[in-house]
């Protein structure tokens, strides 16, 4: 077995997706790796990462617009509120949601289905310098 480590730094424009799927694969692809598992970690607690549709461009709209509905911007319930109003709420989506994918490689590539895409989730209104850290382990 062997190991790889990897940080790939994502510049957000704000709210929003942001596709990783062609970068991760490329990187595995690069290292060699057969079979093995890949791990996606975000070192941040206002973002997250998602493995979702990649087609058609309206379920992440939809996705966007429900965790809109279900934790608001500026919502009286939240204190803590330092970097604005959207700081709690961006703090509550990535709770909802995840900080860590694992992701199987076989044969070399991702083992992902036809419609699987791996994206950080961008929970800030502003623009943000994201790292996300790449481990894989495998032959």
């Amino acid at each position: 077995m062997r190991q790889w480590m990897h940080e790939f730094i994502v510049a957000t424009r704000g709210r929003g997706f942001y596709e990783l799927t062609r970068d991760v694969a490329a990187w595995v692809r690069d290292i060699g790796v057969r079979q093995g598992l890949l791990t996606l970690h975000i070192q941040h607690t206002s973002a997250s990462l998602l493995i979702q549709e990649n087609a058609d461009p309206e379920v992440r709209r939809d996705l966007e617009r429900f965790f809109a509905r279900l934790v608001p911007d500026g919502d009286p319930l939240f204190r803590h509120t330092v970097e604005g109003p959207d700081d709690m709420p961006a703090h509550v989506r990535s709770a909802l949601t995840a900080v860590n994918l694992s992701i199987p490689v076989r044969d070399g590539a991702l083992a992902l289905g036809t419609w699987q895409g791996i994206y950080l989730w961008e929970h800030r209104h502003e623009p943000h310098r994201r790292s996300v850290l790449a481990h894989c382990i495998g032959e």
